[in-house]
């Protein structure tokens, strides 16, 4: 299977103009300038960070890995919203299709994540389904803006296909609005009716943000949920591990199904606050008291120094010393039904 490369027109489209639900939010995470982490406000060591980007060996895994084609999704699943089905596509995108209707998680086809053509992180695995296979959208779930997470060229591709809704975090409407996406930008909580009987919550996380120098932590950064009266999906976006697991389980009960991260976490002393390992991913499965969980973030963009199998090796180990409700890893492309 190969990779088709989407770019960008060049000329912005009209802006059309996509007003967020009018809702009181507590923004206590928030400093009038820029957003932050409420469970731990301190920063990563810069110095031993830029350290490590300017001496590591990023180019120890393959250069490319291929995966047989799968079955393809069909357009609508089911007629009943109790039936669901997960499909794996790489890194952190997931289509998840619940009854007739079809939500995609940080879609990425891009084949490098990057703000440069040929230069940054590029992609191992090919995506496990084409774009062109991807049903029609009821709504994107966006989890923040790093580029192995906001691919605008896909979004654009997405949106002039389905014009589908794309639900995010408050501020990152700017990086999307100009090409006439229409976006959605709720707070830590709030949520948005997006079809009948179904909700999707913007939900906490803790990472960061930014896709250059002057816009760190501009925009936020979270996690989502899709909720039903048959249960919700839980996308945890990209994190490190925090009390906001718990947090989560509190409010809304127990996922029947959790997309936890399990990549791109060494060296721990400075990816420990905004990466979960795959401890970490266990430690927030039973957190979350997760009917299922399903491992994503790696396997796809070589971001840290672990070896490229060594997440799902580790998660496995993990889950052979420990009694604890399924989870699992999938193939790119492979369909799982929940």
């Amino acid at each position: 299977m190969t990779t088709k490369t989407y770019s960008l027109p060049t000329k912005n489209v009209t802006n059309e103009v996509w007003q967020k639900p009018n809702l009181e939010v507590d923004l206590s995470y928030y400093n009038g300038q820029t957003f932050y982490n409420p469970w731990q406000r301190e920063e990563r060591n810069n110095a031993a960070l830029f350290k490590w980007i300017l001496t590591r060996e990023n180019k120890t895994w393959p250069q490319q890995q291929n995966q047989p084609c799968l079955e393809f999704p069909l357009t609508q699943y089911s007629e009943q919203l109790s039936d669901w089905k997960l499909w794996f596509v790489g890194h952190a995108t997931v289509l998840l299709q619940i009854g007739k209707y079809n939500f995609l998680t940080d879609p990425v086809w891009a084949q490098r994540c990057s703000p440069f053509a040929m230069v940054g992180p590029k992609r191992v695995r090919p995506a496990g389904i084409a774009l062109e296979d991807i049903p029609p959208l009821t709504a994107v779930l966006l989890s923040h803006n790093h580029y192995d997470h906001l691919d605008t060229a896909t979004l654009l591709w997405l949106h002039q296909r389905d014009q589908m809704p794309i639900i995010t975090g408050l501020g990152n409407g700017v990086y999307l609005r100009q090409y006439g996406m229409k976006v959605i930008e709720l707070a830590w909580w709030q949520h948005y009716t997006c079809a009948d009987g179904v909700d999707i919550h913007y939900l906490p996380a803790k990472h960061f943000s930014g896709r250059g120098v002057r816009d760190r932590n501009a925009a936020l950064w979270g996690s989502l949920s899709v909720n039903t009266a048959f249960g919700y999906a839980y996308f945890a976006g990209d994190t490190g591990y925090a009390p906001h697991f718990r947090e989560i389980y509190q409010q809304l009960g127990a996922p029947r199904l959790a997309l936890l991260p399990i990549g791109a976490y060494e060296p721990r002393a400075l990816m420990k606050q905004v990466h979960m390992n795959p401890q970490d991913a266990v430690q927030a499965h039973r957190d979350l008291q997760a009917e299922l969980s399903v491992g994503i973030h790696f396997n796809t963009f070589q971001l840290t120094d672990e070896a490229i199998d060594q997440p799902v090796q580790r998660l496995n180990q993990l889950l052979i010393e420990n009694t604890l409700n399924p989870f699992i890893v999938l193939a790119e492309g492979e369909g799982y039904c929940v």
